[in-house]
């Protein structure tokens, strides 16, 4: 049997996520601060009285604003995983946080991950434009090939999440960590850079202003042409 070999590339490397800010219409992403963010962010967190939004997360919830400032200090603060404090313009708060994880240039691979939305920012408009600005950085800016979503299987709003905006379902690797004492599988998603232009069309009629009525409902809702 002849030997298969897939299609050859000129890439050379994709660049590491900067200090910029990712500046949208409705919201704005900042490197994460702890002197400026971390207030806003414990405060707007801990709206969440039952916890829900660190289920699924290998740490917290945080009884105090000192243990979570700590955390903040210890793990969001490294080249990889890279932390933003996500602003939303209409309330005028620091109120969720996402980061870039497994940062590999010279493949051009790059996953989104930690994202934890306060009460304030989910189902949001804000929150939607989140994930454009963090997908359009990894695309056009720092040049990535692949551009990645994983969560825990069972995280079944996490699994809609993704596929509403944009990724495709790849499967499931099972057994593959150990969080918070229990077994993790881990449902795999992924937009690679062919699918941008489309994918960034849909989010572009989205978050025209013409979408949107005077207390910011959306429209029509957030869609993909195949």
């Amino acid at each position: 049997m002849k030997q298969k070999f897939s299609f050859k590339i000129n890439f050379k490397k994709s660049k590491i996520p900067s200090r910029k800010k990712l500046v949208g219409k409705y919201s704005l992403l900042e490197p994460l601060n702890i002197k400026k963010h971390s207030k806003d962010l414990y405060v707007n967190f801990s709206k969440d009285k039952k916890n829900r939004i660190w289920a699924y997360l290998p740490y917290g919830p945080f009884k105090t604003y000192k243990i979570f400032k700590k955390w903040l200090k210890t793990f969001c603060l490294k080249k990889d995983p890279f932390f933003y404090a996500i602003y939303s313009k209409k309330h005028k708060q620091y109120c969720g946080m996402a980061s870039y994880l497994r940062i590999t240039p010279n493949y051009g691979v790059i996953e989104v991950g930690h994202i934890n939305y306060s009460p304030i920012l989910q189902n949001t408009t804000e929150g939607t434009e989140t994930m454009y600005l963090m997908m359009k950085n990894a695309f056009e800016y720092l040049g990535n090939r692949r551009y990645e979503w994983k969560c825990n299987d069972l995280n079944i709003p996490s699994k809609n999440a993704a596929k509403r905006l944009g990724f495709k379902f790849e499967g499931v690797f099972r057994q593959m960590q150990i969080t918070k004492g229990r077994n993790r599988d881990n449902a795999w998603f992924s937009i690679i850079d062919k699918e941008w232009k489309k994918i960034k069309k849909g989010y572009f009629n989205f978050l025209k202003k013409s979408n949107f009525d005077n207390e910011y409902k959306q429209i029509n809702k957030l869609k993909f042409k195949k």
